[in-house]
C-alpha cells in the first residue's frame, strides 16, 4: 500500500511540474523521489507477481486482490492469469514456531530415510555373509569357541594365582603370633596376588556374559535371516516357474 501510495504521489508531483517531460522520465527517476519523500520501500525489494490474487480467509471469506492479501497470509494464496487460470501460488508466509516446527519434521523425515537405507544396507550384508543357516551356524560355533578359549586360558591362570597363595599362606604361618614382623617382600606378593585373583575372576565373568552376548547377536541375526531367506526364495520361486517348460 504504501509503494502504491509512493507511485502515485510521485506520478501527480512529476505531472505537475514536469509535466512537458514525465514521458520521458525514467523509473529510477520515480524511485528517487519517493525515497525523498520517506514512502518508498527498500529499492532492492522485488515487487509482487503480476496477477489476480485469491484465497480464503480464516473466516471463510473468498478474497480478491491484484496484490498479496494481508489477510492470507497465513494460507496460500492463488496467483491467476486475466482469464482466470492458476498462473502461480504463494505462502503461506511461516512464523518462527512453524519453521520450527517444519524444520523438526523435515530432520525426523531425513532420520527415517537415512535408518531405512542403513537397514538395507545391513540386511544386504546379512544375506552375502550368511547365504544360508549352515553357514551361520558354523560361524556361531567358531565365535563361540573363541570366547571358550580365552575363558579356558584365564581360568588356567586363576587356578595357578590360587597355587601360589596357598604357597605364600604357608609362609605367612610363620607370622602368625606377630602379624607385625610380616616382611614386606611377602606382605606386596600377598597384596599382587589378592589383586591378580580379583582382576582374573572379573574377567572370566566378563568373558562369559560375552557367550551371552554372542549368542543374543546370532539369535537376533537368525530372526532376520530367516525372513531375508523366505523373502528370497518368494521371489526366485516365480523365476523359476517362468524358466521351466
Amino acid at each position: 500500500m504504501c509503494m502504491r501510495a509512493c507511485w502515485l504521489t510521485a506520478s501527480v508531483m512529476v505531472s505537475k511540474k514536469f509535466s512537458g517531460r514525465l514521458p520521458g522520465a525514467r523509473r529510477f527517476d520515480l524511485v528517487l523521489l519517493c525515497a525523498a519523500l520517506g514512502l518508498a520501500g527498500p529499492v532492492s525489494a522485488q515487487a509482487p507477481e503480476v496477477g489476480i490474487y485469491t484465497c480464503t480467509d480464516a473466516k471463510g471469506r473468498k478474497l480478491t486482490s491484484d496484490r498479496p492479501i494481508p489477510d492470507c497470509i497465513d494460507r496460500e494464496q492463488k496467483v491467476l492469469n486475466p482469464s482466470g487460470t492458476v498462473k502461480g501460488k504463494i505462502g503461506p508466509v511461516l512464523t518462527e514456531l512453524q519453521r520450527a516446527e517444519l524444520e523438526a519434521k523435515e530432520k525426523a523425515e531425513m532420520e527415517e530415510r537415512a535408518r531405512l537405507a542403513e537397514e538395507k544396507r545391513r540386511d544386504r550384508a546379512l544375506r552375502v555373509r550368511y547365504p544360508n543357516k549352515e553357514v551361520h551356524d558354523r560361524e556361531r560355533l567358531e565365535a563361540l569357541a573363541q570366547e571358550n578359549l580365552v575363558i579356558a586360558t584365564a581360568t588356567l591362570r586363576a587356578k595357578e594365582l590360587q597355587e601360589q597363595r596357598v604357597v605364600i599362606d604357608r609362609e605367612l604361618e610363620f607370622y602368625q603370633k606377630d602379624p607385625s614382623k610380616v616382611p614386606a617382600l611377602l606382605q606386596r606378593q600377598i597384596d599382587e596376588n589378592t589383586q591378580s585373583q580379583a582382576v582374573q575372576q572379573r574377567f572370566i565373568v566378563d568373558k562369559q556374559g560375552e557367550i551371552k552376548r554372542v549368542n543374543d547377536r546370532f539369535d537376533a541375526e537368525l530372526v532376520r535371516l530367516k525372513q531375508l531367506w523366505q523373502l528370497q526364495r518368494s521371489v526366485a520361486a516365480p523365476a523359476s516357474a517362468t524358466k521351466s517348460p
